[in-house]
């Protein structure tokens, strides 16, 4: 299992960790359970994490009744410049069934997400109420399981060539928006298409608006806009005011799982794209590229943005990217032309210079 946690800074701005080395685990509060309390897996790892799992029984069941997870905001080496700092829980209801004296599988990958925390897990194997002190031979497959066939998980450390993705067409330009009470805050039209390498494996994604939510929020000086869909658990774009004047994009988060059941999670709070004046919204017909990071880059197409100042629910008057102005043609033709007629001239010129010379002899 790993989590992945969303918080807000001291500047207003929001961050992402993933938590993946829980280090030494103690496993603390672990019950076998009796006729008052119902079994418990309880674990303890990293600076103030904690995980727990509870079970109950009927008559001829048992179920995986609800999941916790806890960590510490006020752990800097984890969570740098937190704005709010102490220890937090998520709790989550499986109530997952399983009949008694059954093994609990699931390889498949499952996600959950609340409160800005998204857990992931896979290779799941437990059964609980053991009868006898024998582990069950029986499994029970979880949903995921039974409807394709999942092979165990084998960790290889031979490389592999990086492979090269298969071209994809450009992506369909989608709208999403985000409210703040009854009034829009902010607006964005864009076809995204999404560029990952993980293990030497290189994809090529693009999205499709009319199966991607959008949610977000807006501030004074940041403003949020959030998208999801069956596979991605958030694609964050995440904008900032810089001197009071212009907006731009300052970090992308992403959490996703691919096809092959791996969680591919990047996050950057240090970039600078889509910069406009305030009061303005920010467009690309073009073709652009936001390089997130070495493995991550995000090509968008009919960008239109304004992330603050939204009147009316519409978009202000747009700012254009330098791939859209035309208007620079200008000058480059003419000066093209111009430099094409010198040369021209510096070459008859130094035609005529020989010609002139023609029937001399030099003394």
């Amino acid at each position: 299992m790993n989590f992945t946690v969303r918080y807000e800074t001291t500047n207003k701005t929001y961050k992402t960790v993933t938590i993946s080395d829980h280090g030494t685990v103690t496993y603390n509060g672990s019950i076998c359970g009796d006729d008052q309390n119902g079994p418990k897996i309880a674990v303890q790892f990293g600076p103030g994490f904690s995980w727990i799992a509870n079970f109950t029984k009927a008559a001829s069941t048992y179920s995986i009744d609800s999941v916790s997870f806890s960590y510490n905001t006020g752990d800097n080496t984890t969570f740098p410049d937190a704005e709010d700092k102490g220890i937090l829980t998520v709790d989550e209801l499986l109530a997952i069934r399983i009949p008694l004296n059954d093994l609990f599988r699931c390889n498949s990958l499952s996600t959950l997400e609340k409160n800005d925390v998204v857990q992931h897990y896979w290779d799941v194997l437990v059964q609980a109420f053991v009868q006898n002190g024998t582990v069950s031979t029986n499994e029970f497959l979880c949903d995921k399981d039974k409807t394709s066939t999942v092979a165990p998980t084998i960790h290889t450390t031979v490389p592999s060539p990086t492979t090269t993705p298969t071209p994809k067409e450009k992506p369909e330009a989608g709208t999403y928006s985000v409210n703040n009470g009854n009034d829009t805050c902010l607006l964005a039209t864009m076809g995204l298409q999404l560029n990952i390498t993980q293990d030497k494996v290189a994809s090529v994604i693009n999205i499709n608006p009319n199966t991607t939510h959008s949610t977000g929020s807006c501030r004074s000086h940041t403003a949020l806009l959030r998208l999801n869909s069956s596979t991605i658990k958030y694609l964050d774009f995440v904008f900032a005011v810089k001197n009071e004047n212009r907006f731009y994009l300052k970090e992308v988060n992403i959490s996703m799982y691919l096809v092959n059941g791996s969680v591919f999670s990047i996050a950057n709070n240090n970039l600078s794209y889509w910069d406009a004046p305030l009061g303005s919204s920010y467009m690309c017909n073009k073709e652009q590229t936001v390089s997130v990071s070495g493995a991550f880059q995000i090509n968008t197409f009919d960008l239109r943005v304004q992330p603050f100042n939204v009147t009316q629910g519409k978009y202000s008057t747009a700012q254009e990217c330098s791939l859209d102005d035309d208007t620079i043609l200008i000058p480059i033709i003419v000066g093209a032309g111009l430099s094409g007629l010198i040369i021209v001239i510096v070459i008859a010129y130094v035609i005529g210079r020989r010609k002139s010379y023609a029937g001399y002899q030099t003394l």
